[in-house]
């Protein structure tokens, strides 16, 4: 969301309007300030710390308030989270306001159906289990509201379809927010119990060693992506002729498995997959892959090794799940021409035949040192018409409409300019060659 549609910037002002509504009318001085304050202070400082380890966001001190407070000024504790917490992308103001907006009016309508429900006098009154009702029922509020209003900002700055932002922003946001949620009704119980707000914030101890659970996941992941990158580096330093495929594999496979209505997790997977599938070229002798002339069949079947290598060296990266089998089998073909197991229609993985797609569509679209770009509708022409043969006709058809949707933009992966330049060659179909493997069936 860097550069920011204009449509986008008015939906933000939109929410920040309503949000500012909301804080409407403020609590009287000597009602709910030294609560909202502390609360305030609280949730600025445990979101300073998830942020910073990019553990997520931190939810049971702002639903703790909306049990607690009044609407307007339980809207008033995520400000200054919100606003000070760190950005990691750029415009970061407009995230930072976006991100307050947001929260308030999430807040504020929670608050309002918890107080519609007699929610407070049951926390007061540990009325169970009264109290888990009105506080489930503001729970779930502020869960559909986070997702209604993330979703539409994704929908204007990413043109993703409305119903799917939706649901995919609810049903993955659901059970944390559930968990923070009961978090916070045991802020609110203990803070208008006899022992006061200190013992509501033993609550947060077990959420603290959840952060530092994650936080120990995140890291081990961020170790796995980083190896990723530097696969993906070594193979365009190995093979100048693709660099920067194996990203654009990527981008197109995740357009498709979106056009799909994958789960974004699945999603991830084959976004990894494309950007792996020709890792195993680091096993193949760089002669064979910047040859100019045409490759001799006992060459052919060197380079043909590459899945097997790519799947020997991605198989102990516990997290790719599915995307290790699109790194063996993005070469095969739904007529059972294609190697390196000759598999036929659906004994090819699903994964591999999205990556199969994207493979093709980017090898066609990109300019290489040897041969121009084809224009895109040729490119996805040319997938059509080998659809049923070659390609799955599903993929084809999605990686279609994503591209009729969001456009497409492929960049040179070769030097052009100062550089040796290899021989014309004749473009090659999809029927024939569409990888980065040149002249490779």
């Amino acid at each position: 969301m860097e550069a920011v549609p204009a449509r986008a910037r008015a939906y933000v002002a939109g929410v920040l309007l309503v949000a500012l509504l909301c804080l409407r009318p403020l609590p009287a001085p000597h009602a709910h300030w030294w609560a909202v304050a502390l609360l305030a202070a609280l949730y600025a400082g445990c979101e300073y710390v998830a942020r910073s380890r990019f553990v997520g966001t931190f939810y049971p001190v702002l639903l703790a308030g909306a049990f607690l407070l009044p609407p307007a000024a339980a809207a008033l504790v995520p400000l200054p989270g919100a606003l000070l917490s760190p950005v990691e992308q750029r415009p970061y103001a407009l995230r930072r306001i976006w991100r307050a907006a947001q929260l308030a009016v999430a807040v504020w309508t929670a608050a309002r159906v918890h107080r519609a429900l007699d929610g407070r006098d049951a926390v007061v009154a540990c009325d169970f289990p009264y109290a888990l009702v009105s506080a489930g029922a503001a729970v779930l509020t502020f869960c559909v509201v986070l997702a209604l209003l993330d979703g539409g900002i994704l929908a204007l700055a990413e043109r993703v379809p409305l119903w799917r932002a939706w649901r995919g922003q609810f049903l993955r946001s659901l059970a944390p927010v559930a968990v923070h949620g009961l978090a916070g009704l045991m802020m609110a119980v203990l803070w208008r119990s006899p022992y006061g707000p200190v013992a509501a914030l033993l609550v947060l101890l077990p959420m603290c060693v959840s952060w530092w659970a994650f936080a120990q996941y995140h890291r081990e992941r961020a170790a796995h992506q980083a190896t990723i990158r530097a696969l993906v580096q070594a193979v365009d330093i190995k093979d100048e002729y693709t660099r920067g495929h194996s990203e654009r594999v990527g981008q197109a496979s995740m357009m498709i498995a979106r056009e799909l209505g994958m789960p974004d997790e699945r999603v991830e997977v084959l976004r990894f997959a494309g950007i792996l599938h020709d890792v195993g070229k680091l096993g193949v002798p760089t002669r064979l892959l910047r040859k100019n002339g045409p490759l001799t069949p006992e060459e052919r079947r060197v380079i043909e090794l590459h899945p097997e290598y790519g799947h020997e060296m991605v198989r102990g990266i516990s997290f790719l799940g599915e995307a290790r089998a699109a790194v063996l089998h993005h070469h095969e073909r739904l007529d059972g021409s294609g190697y390196p197991y000759g598999l036929v229609g659906n004994q090819i993985p699903e994964s591999a035949r999205i990556v199969a797609v994207a493979d093709a569509f980017d090898a066609m679209t990109s300019t290489r040192c040897y041969r121009r770009a084809r224009p895109i509708a040729a490119a996805l022409e040319e997938l059509e018409r080998c659809a049923g043969s070659q390609f799955d006709p599903r993929m084809v058809q999605a990686l279609g409409r994503a591209v009729g949707r969001c456009g497409w933009r492929p960049a040179v992966t070769a030097d052009e300019e100062g550089g040796p330049r290899a021989p014309e060659r004749p473009v090659p179909t999809a029927g024939a060659r569409q990888s980065a493997d040149r002249s490779v069936p």
